[in-house]
């Protein structure tokens, strides 16, 4: 069983947790232009909010999440999902406007402790954050674990995967689950990156010679991207 503590508001948070995210992302998702230009403003905005699991003096893993005002139907969240969640909580706490909801930004485990639970724990301490600053609701832009072995498969067919017993084939979106979530809605462009062919081919190791749809590899399987030249 692992012990742990929970870090918030710690000197050199962001570098801490970098440590333990970059090597798990691969590299274009780290050219996303919302978390560039505001990934920063989590620590200095919103350092209660951030967090990270140390178990022996080693971050074992980490969330990141931040708060803003949703009072329409959840079905009716952005298209632009993480994204545009992101940019609204920001532009909320510059507008000075009270927010309801915790929305989860990233819930990333050490590559040395994946398989032990641990985004469970990271999961847990997310929902008791929210209860405690007395939001009502909590929003997460999940990415199933197990898409990317199946990249030809449309997202609104994959979510609808069950097994035998009910729960969801992801093993991602039975965690959520389990702890009371649900799935609202599928947001088709979560996350925008935008870059030039060359700026693909570098993040890829790929040629791009026209456009077309592209089996982008990821540490674990394949991402489907839409390649345009424009």
């Amino acid at each position: 069983m692992l012990k742990y503590v929970v870090l918030k508001s710690i000197p050199d948070h962001n570098e801490i947790q970098n440590r333990v995210t970059l090597e798990l992302w691969p590299e274009f998702i780290l050219h996303d232009p919302i978390s560039n230009l505001h990934w920063g403003d989590l620590f200095e905005d919103f350092p209660q909010y951030q967090f990270s699991l140390d178990s022996h003096e080693a971050i074992i893993g980490t969330g990141n999440c931040l708060p803003y005002r949703w009072d329409l139907p959840f079905e009716e969240l952005p298209e632009g999902g993480w994204d545009a969640i992101f940019k609204k909580a920001i532009e909320d706490k510059r507008a000075g406007i009270k927010p309801n909801t915790l929305n989860g930004l990233q819930i990333a485990v050490n590559k040395h402790h994946q398989g032990k639970g641990v985004s469970s724990l990271v999961l847990k301490e997310m929902v008791a954050i929210a209860r405690e600053k007395g939001f009502q609701y909590v929003t997460i832009p999940v990415r199933p674990s197990l898409k990317s072995k199946y990249p030809l498969i449309r997202i609104d067919h994959y979510v609808d995967w069950r097994r035998k017993d009910g729960l969801p084939f992801d093993p991602w979106l039975r965690v959520h689950e389990r702890f009371g979530g649900k799935i609202v809605k599928v947001c088709h462009e979560s996350m925008r990156i935008p870059g030039s062919i060359s700026d693909w081919e570098y993040w890829t190791g790929l040629r791009f010679f026209e456009s077309g749809d592209y089996m982008v590899p990821l540490q674990k399987g394949f991402s489907r991207s839409r390649i345009y030249y424009i």
